[in-house]
């Protein structure tokens, strides 16, 4: 499958699909012409998209540790060399890093300010990586497309304060997150936000994007916001169908997980 683009005047984002299910990202700044890797699924399709632009790599940021966000970069680096980004809670895990994060910690892809958020959840050490100037955060396997990553190491109580930081972000925000799981979290979705309007018409949408080959990723905030259950967990509806009421959010967040789970 083809990769898919989005411009602006100041950026260029590119989505490309890699193994089954993952994306990859490019970030190109175009007043500079720096250019971004987030996460190396598998060096192939990223090295095809790279020779078909022209472009070469100023930075490779990695998300987290798991194979399917790195495995590539060892075939990648030899045709393509730039510094490695991670977080330095993640190093003892990941590929050399050239640059270690942390939490608040910002640097510069040309003149465009990224900011590093630990999003811990899916994994500890998990980090999310935001671009305000091109609109763009890469989430990877946090905030996904209609849902949550899996809580392979954190705690639903971790992964609710990584999704508070992210819903911070202004609406018009691309969420560029880690792989094509939409048409699941969506459906599953449904289950805890029946009478949700605007669920129900972002599924006949992803229907007719996949049925016609395109990507569901990434996906603005402000659709998350309206369809996503685990940026809805104030919401009385949703409340309701779960029976808690007067739960904390962070309580509602933590069933609709475990509901997931089990779905």
């Amino acid at each position: 499958m083809p990769s898919e683009m989005i411009e602006t005047d100041s950026h260029i984002l590119v989505t490309i699909p890699c193994l089954s299910d993952n994306y990859a990202f490019l970030l190109r700044e175009k007043a500079t012409g720096e250019v971004a890797l987030v996460d190396v699924p598998e060096a192939g399709p990223i090295k095809a998209e790279l020779k078909a632009r022209d472009w070469s790599l100023s930075q490779i940021w990695l998300t987290h540790h798991h194979f399917d966000h790195i495995d590539g970069l060892p075939d990648l680096l030899p045709d393509f060399p730039a510094p490695v980004y991670g977080a330095a809670a993640d190093a003892h895990r990941l590929p050399e890093l050239d640059v270690s994060l942390a939490e608040g910690d910002s640097f510069n892809l040309g003149d465009t300010r990224v900011e590093v958020i630990d999003v811990s959840g899916h994994t500890v050490g998990h980090i999310a990586f935001f671009a305000p100037a091109a609109n763009a955060a890469f989430t990877a396997d946090s905030l996904m497309a209609g849902g949550c990553g899996r809580l392979f190491e954190g705690s639903p109580a971790q992964m609710h304060a990584s999704f508070q930081k992210m819903a911070s972000w202004p609406d018009d925000t691309l969420v560029c997150s880690g792989h094509e799981y939409t048409t699941a979290n969506l459906e599953f979705a449904l289950t805890v936000d029946p009478d949700n309007a605007a669920l129900h018409q972002r599924i006949a949408d992803t229907k007719a994007a996949r049925d016609a080959g395109r990507f569901t990723v990434p996906s603005r905030l402000a659709l998350e916001r309206a369809t996503n259950p685990y940026l809805r967990c104030d919401s009385p509806a949703l409340r309701k169908t779960l029976g808690m009421p007067d739960a904390t959010d962070a309580e509602v967040f933590e069933k609709v997980r475990k509901r997931k789970d089990n779905f």
